[in-house]
């Protein structure tokens, strides 16, 4: 992975980290140690950039760019900035890839995030100066920049446990939205321009039809994204998702296909039975990593430390020892099942869904309330959790249910079904799962790839009417019946379950010590944030918390791991 940063000025030009620096006009562009770092910054087309650019369709691209397509052999970030310069925003939309990217396009630093969010990148400014970077860090240690704890957010983690939109924890500093193309502009001002965003399309075609052309898609998807020459990983968790993608990835490759899952002890509810036998039925070289408590602990604080914004998943240190074994077997990609359940309909659809034709609020925000409480994290204990000095400074503070209440709306999409998806695609897709791939999978020197994220598979579910994609209680229908020939039908039938984390026995065992020295710390007390007699009381699993409460408090120490490794105080 290259770490980037682009900084815009009127004045001195700065790349901030940088060890190999480009200008440009009134840019700079540089890139942060690392792996990947001695890649300069890349001149095409008339332009100049800074990216971590990896493209699927490179060939499609070069063939909509005839005469115009750069040499073989260039770079996927040339390519891009070829594309871009040939056809603007269309030319952006056209790629199947995954993309950050900085651009000095005349007197403006234009960001480029990739359709579904697989790479990030955030911004901020100080006086009439502007810096870009994939890493947070290196804003945060801008010397011009005047920043602290933006406290709206703090919120937002507690109720989602991730940051759902451009908001960062830190004040001023914010994150390029996916699909999108922002231009920082000289006089401070910004202008953000949409290059792709899902569309709702009636297509009356009968759901066979739909599944076939679904199935013909998925094949291209993962195609695309096995390595070239070497070994295939999948991570495997024995759900349909991971397991489709472990046919696909056997069947369409010409090597080995190692898939690897997660056990936390047999005496554990687990999905190994599930993964096992997709592994045999694939003929896969099947590896089962065990994660203890204990490595839990000592692995947690390093590994929050990684991520530009929380994520509250105890998932993310076994993610992190899978990415770690992955690359120790020498592969250098790693795909999965990501996407799933945000594009075709999983769990919390049909909750939400019972819960619609039963309301009779007619407070428009209600279906956006009705969302935020369907997660379950800490959005009702907020006013317990947090101190009567962080609720007062909030009062005026938009309302968390504004982050999702565009999604939930007529317009784009009218389906319910639809809306909630779009949601999900938007929020949870592109700030928890896809964030959190790339920057575990990155930590190892390995590249994340999620084939049902890719762009023309999102396109075809939304061409796919809700009844198939949520038909009565079945989940996901007609992406089981795309792959329904592939795998075992215990596979393609069983209830979604998820991984059964053992986070309560955590925080009672080998996390409590770490927990209670942190959430019960001066440090913790002085930053102001939350009330030490409610964590007290969660931490000794008092009063009607039960029987949440490790999720709950996972989240409350993960946010105090992170802002201990970036120095933020209250």
């Amino acid at each position: 992975m290259t770490r980037w940063c682009a900084s815009s000025a009127d004045g001195d030009l700065v790349a901030v980290g940088g060890r190999d620096v480009l200008t440009a006009g009134r840019h700079a562009f540089g890139l942060l140690d690392g792996p990947g770092a001695a890649t300069a910054p890349c001149r095409a087309a008339g332009l100049t950039a800074v990216g971590e650019v990896t493209l699927f369709n490179a060939h499609e691209l070069r063939s909509r760019l005839g005469t115009d397509a750069p040499p073989p052999g260039c770079s996927d970030t040339e390519l891009l900035l070829h594309s871009y310069a040939r056809f603007g925003l269309a030319g952006l939309a056209a790629t199947d890839g995954m993309f950050a990217l900085a651009i000095a396009d005349g007197p403006e630093l234009v960001l480029v995030r990739d359709h579904t969010g697989a790479r990030t990148a955030f911004y901020a400014r100080s006086g009439r100066s502007w810096l870009a970077s994939t890493s947070l860090r290196a804003i945060h240690r801008w010397p011009a920049l005047d920043t602290g704890l933006n406290l709206s957010a703090v919120r937002s983690f507690l109720t989602f446990a991730y940051l759902p939109g451009a908001e960062t924890l830190l004040r001023g500093v914010h994150e390029v939205l996916p699909g999108r193309c922002l231009r920082l502009r000289a006089d401070t001002t910004t202008a953000e321009e949409v290059f792709w965003e899902p569309q709702e399309l009636t297509d009356a075609r009968p759901a066979a039809e739909h599944a076939h052309a679904l199935r013909a898609l998925l094949e291209e998807a993962t195609a695309r994204r096995l390595p070239s020459g070497e070994a295939a990983a999948v991570l495997l968790s024995g759900g349909v998702d991971s397991s489709l993608v472990t046919a696909l990835a056997t069947k369409l490759h010409d090597n080995p296909v190692r898939t690897y899952s997660i056990s936390f002890g047999d005496e554990l509810p687990n999905e190994l039975g599930y993964s096992g036998l997709v592994a045999a039925h694939c003929h896969t070289e099947h590896r089962v990593l065990t994660v203890a408590g204990e490595t839990v602990a000592a692995r947690l604080p390093d590994t929050v430390a990684l991520l530009d914004c929380p994520v509250g998943d105890p998932l993310t240190v076994p993610n992190r020892l899978l990415a770690e074994a992955v690359a120790g077997d020498g592969m250098s990609v790693v795909l999965n099942g990501e996407g799933g359940d945000p594009v075709f309909g999983g769990p919390k659809n049909l909750p939400m869904l019972i819960s619609e034709l039963h309301r009779d609020d007619p407070d428009p925000r209600a279906r956006a309330l009705a969302y935020l409480d369907s997660y379950r994290k800490c959005y009702a204990d907020l006013p317990a959790l947090l101190t009567g000095d962080v609720l007062a400074e909030l009062g005026d503070a938009p309302h968390p249910a504004e982050l999702v209440a565009p999604y939930l709306r007529q317009g784009r999409m009218h389906s319910l079904l639809n809306q909630l998806l779009h949601a999900n695609l938007r929020t949870k897709g592109a700030h928890h799962i896809l964030s959190k791939v790339e920057r575990i999978t990155a930590a190892s020197g390995l590249e994340g790839r999620s084939p049902l994220f890719a762009r023309p598979v999102i396109d075809q579910a939304f061409r796919v009417p809700p009844r198939w994609k949520l038909a009565g209680t079945t989940e996901k229908w007609v992406l089981k019946e795309a792959v329904r020939d592939l795998l075992p039908a215990t596979v393609v039938d069983r209830p979604k379950s998820g991984m059964r984390v053992p986070v309560q026995q955590w925080l009672a065992g080998p996390l409590r010590e770490l927990g209670n020295d942190l959430l019960l710390s001066r440090t913790t007390r002085q930053r102001g944030l939350v009330r030490p007699d409610t964590l007290r009381s969660w931490l000794r699993r008092e009063g009607t918390l039960l029987p949440r409460h490790g999720g709950k408090l996972w989240l409350v120490l993960t946010l105090e791991l992170w802002l201990r490794s970036f120095e933020v105080g209250g």
